[in-house]
């Protein structure tokens, strides 16, 4: 084997949805003002008894079903977060011992919201290289647990979920080489921090930065892959917010791509964004198995990844 593929994704989303109009109610703020500044109408809030790990292993086991796997034919678990509390057991540990799964190296990716597309690539460099043979990559947040919700600059962004894949190996690579880099320098500008950690960021900082570097570094991602932006069947950014979204796929130029617009009724579910659009993509049948699609994440600590995979 020479190469990994995602086998097959799946999501998961907690019941609770929470409407620009609830929004109001809390704080300054109106329908009108969310939507034409970050394009957000919706966002799912997970409860009080409804843990980071309990989202992720919802998704992790419908990509499991998808991929018509059980859970001790993993070997490996990777769980992009940034909003877990506790520090041990880690959250791939939480989540192995939801599912079942017997022996696992599991790790958590704190990329904030590039993790999954750094996970996706270190499962991808882990089968490649021979140290697992398959593996579940999971990006999780509950981003309701890190939000002032007096702010109304942060609290209509966020919302809570998990997307997971599974990836093995396979004959060609199906998950193409990632591109990955950061700007630490400016890592101040999109923060977690404090007692309690609070969500906060730069805007026009990471608006500024999103919009005019990340359209040559996205490129550069697709070159990597031997691809052509006008090649790529689908396009699935971080789901920040549509003001990012819709000038860095126009600047890419992906002219004949589905562009994942999932951030209008998920918000920004940080980790989880990919794989919760790509999810949806499949699901609705939006793009079909074999289809090129860039994966690129961007974000906390101004990190960013991204890579072309081929759709399960």
């Amino acid at each position: 084997m020479n190469g990994s593929r995602i086998a097959a994704v799946g999501h998961y989303q907690p019941a609770r949805v929470l409407t620009n109009e609830e929004l109001a109610g809390m704080v300054d703020t109106s329908d009108e003002w969310i939507t034409s500044r970050v394009g957000i109408r919706t966002r799912h809030i997970a409860g009080p008894d409804e843990p980071v790990d309990e989202l992720a292993a919802h998704a992790a086991a419908k990509a499991l079903a998808a991929a018509g796997l059980a859970p001790g034919d993993i070997d490996l678990v990777l769980v992009a977060t940034s909003t877990a509390i506790d520090r041990s057991p880690n959250m791939a540990a939480r989540v192995a011992n939801r599912l079942g799964v017997p022996s696992p190296a599991a790790m958590d990716v704190n990329v904030v919201c590039a993790g999954f597309t750094h996970a996706l690539a270190t499962a991808d460099h882990a089968v490649r290289a021979g140290a697992a043979t398959r593996a579940l990559v999971i990006g999780a947040d509950k981003m309701s647990d890190v939000t002032d919700w007096s702010d109304r600059t942060t609290c209509v962004l966020v919302g809570d979920g998990a997307g997971a894949a599974v990836v093995e190996a396979s004959e060609e690579a199906r998950i193409g080489p990632v591109l990955w880099g950061s700007v630490p320098e400016m890592g101040h500008a999109v923060r977690i921090e404090g007692q309690p950690a609070r969500f906060a960021q730069e805007g026009q900082s990471v608006y500024r930065w999103a919009t005019t570097q990340l359209p040559g570094i996205a490129r550069k991602a697709c070159e990597k892959a031997g691809l052509a932006p006008e090649d790529l069947a689908g396009v699935v950014l971080h789901q920040a917010n549509l003001r990012i979204i819709e000038p860095l796929a126009e600047k890419l130029g992906a002219v004949n791509a589905v562009v994942a617009r999932d951030v209008s009724e998920s918000g920004n579910t940080s980790a989880a964004s990919i794989p919760l659009a790509l999810s949806k993509l499949v699901e609705q049948g939006r793009i079909s198995t074999g289809d090129p699609v860039l994966l690129f994440g961007f974000g906390g600590n101004l990190s960013y990844a991204g890579q072309v995979v081929r759709c399960p």
